[in-house]
């Protein structure tokens, strides 16, 4: 029996016993860590996590670590070093760490988003890219199918003219509709079922990611029951269900000769996969029904819940900066009029409005941290040394952060994007990296900025923003979870009377 316990013992402490470093190699400076948990009794318990690393920067400097059982962990928090982990070695650090609650969202690593570095990987992110490539010009082209959903959306906000109400569903079910053209090529409408369900799964999702679960950190956890991993399944099996009723419908009409979207893109690469005349190779295996599912899932969970919160964002900071709000509607008024609505190639003279959004993506990024990147071999850092399997998390609120780049870092100033005159857009720092850099970063970073821009110039064309009666502003404090998300607010929608003075005009 004794030697069954000693074996036991031995593999315990295998798998929990840090791995031995490169002799002779310098190292991140590193937190203290115990045996077994590491790190953890060391990390600050309250507030943010990427605030409280960002503290620790003055302690530990730009560059830290510390370890989580038997993980080590860099923090990189100087964009110098960002840029060299995203870009000058981007294929270095492409890989992701193995994460219980996000391989299950994953279906097991699947998609582009949280899949290691692989053939899989590399073959799906270039189909993504392809199926953005196909709305570039044309009747297809991203500003025509965001303008469309844009004004469904003010359409429906005029309904409200005079009252308070929360904007997330009007503005999540717009963002949705966006993505479901480019994913193949439908749209919802007020009160369809399936929205809600996307909805709900949607928050399920967020609310269990942000709940730092011990299983992270010690995988041997699973082993026991979790309400969380529990509601994390459940809302990861209502979005397979939901997705794969919408892809077998779609493979009964899809045509070869009518490539619009992605998933006739991907489709497409499975049968050429599998009528190839060296016979079915390994891409066909990469793009089952499964895999398939898990990067559709992935631009859905990336696209939607990310512009809606920045979209949010936008909307509470200039409603406690009601100045500001007018100086954007007066540039609106006199470069663009009111009998014409906002296109993209206004962005060049609403540069007021497209600063505020680079700011409300500085100062409030969509993700703080970005996604852990993981060593795909023996690396390095600037002067340190990375060691394989190594997780790398970026601190993207350091870098937005950081005083020695940023004039008072924690005031909302959209001047700080524009020249002195104020009629130049200027990048005032390379310290700014909203969506990332890189083979990792955002696919659909041109979907967003054109969202975010033709969204916001069309409402506030149309609508007077305002702080409800009963005067409760928007806390800005945020809830990180894998998108910084703002809590919930209310907002009074008022038809500006400008508008409705140019339509009467127009129309008489």
């Amino acid at each position: 029996m004794w030697e069954l316990w000693t074996l036991l013992l031995l593999t315990v402490a295998y798998f929990l016993w840090p791995k031995i470093r490169r002799p002779g190699a310098k190292y991140p400076r590193s937190l203290p860590a115990l045996p077994l948990v590491g790190s953890l009794p060391f990390l600050p318990r309250h507030g943010h996590l990427h605030a409280n690393l960002f503290k620790l920067q003055e302690k530990y400097g730009p560059i830290f670590s510390f370890r989580l059982g038997t993980k080590n962990t860099v923090i990189v928090g100087q964009h110098q070093l960002a840029r060299e982990v995203l870009i000058k070695k981007g294929k270095e650090f492409s890989g992701r760490p193995y994460v219980v609650t996000l391989d299950i969202l994953s279906n097991n690593q699947k998609g582009i988003a949280f899949a290691d570095y692989s053939p899989h990987w590399q073959l799906h992110r270039k189909l993504v890219q392809a199926t953005f490539a196909l709305f570039k010009d044309g009747n297809q082209r991203l500003e025509k199918i965001i303008c469309q959903e844009v004004s469904s959306l003010c359409d429906f906000l005029a309904t409200q003219n005079g009252k308070s109400m929360d904007l997330d569903f009007p503005v999540f079910l717009a963002v949705t509709n966006i993505i479901c053209m480019v994913c193949f090529n439908s749209s919802y409408k007020y009160g369809d079922h399936e929205v809600k369900i996307i909805h709900d799964y949607n928050k399920g999702i967020l609310d269990t990611l942000g709940r730092d679960e011990l299983v992270d950190i010690f995988p041997w956890l699973m082993i026991f029951p979790s309400k969380t991993l529990g509601l994390m399944k459940k809302c990861v099996n209502i979005r397979n269900e939901l997705l794969n009723k919408i892809l077998q419908k779609y493979k009964e009409k899809f045509s070869s000769n009518s490539i619009t979207n992605l998933l006739d893109i991907l489709i497409q690469a499975k049968l050429n996969s599998s009528n190839s005349s060296s016979g079915p190779d390994q891409d066909s295996k990469l793009l089952s029904d499964k895999y398939i599912l898990a990067t559709v899932g992935d631009i859905f969970g990336a696209g939607v819940e990310t512009t809606t919160s920045v979209m949010k964002w936008t909307v509470a900071f200039l409603l406690h900066n009601p100045q500001l709000k007018k100086k954007i509607q007066e540039e609106i008024d006199q470069n663009v009029g009111l009998r014409h609505t906002p296109t993209i190639s206004d962005r060049n003279r609403l540069v007021l409005l497209e600063a505020t959004i680079r700011e409300v993506l500085r100062i409030r990024p969509v993700a703080p941290l970005l996604i852990p990147h993981k060593a795909t071999s023996d690396s390095s850092i600037g002067e340190f040394a990375i060691d394989k399997g190594t997780r790398v998390i970026i601190n993207l609120w350091a870098l937005h952060h950081n005083e020695k780049e940023w004039l008072q870092p924690d005031q909302f100033m959209p001047e700080r994007f524009l020249d002195p005159t104020g009629s130049q857009l200027i990048s005032p720092t390379l310290s700014y990296l909203p969506f990332g850099a890189g083979p990792r970063s955002c696919v659909g970073e041109s979907l967003a900025r054109q969202e975010l821009f033709l969204s916001m110039a069309w409402m506030l064309q149309r609508f007077d923003l305002e702080v409800p009666e009963d005067g409760q502003l928007p806390s800005l404090e945020g809830d990180p979870k894998v998108v910084f998300l703002i809590k919930p607010f209310k907002v009074k929608i008022k038809v500006r009377q400008a508008w409705r003075e140019a339509q009467a005009e127009s129309s008489a």
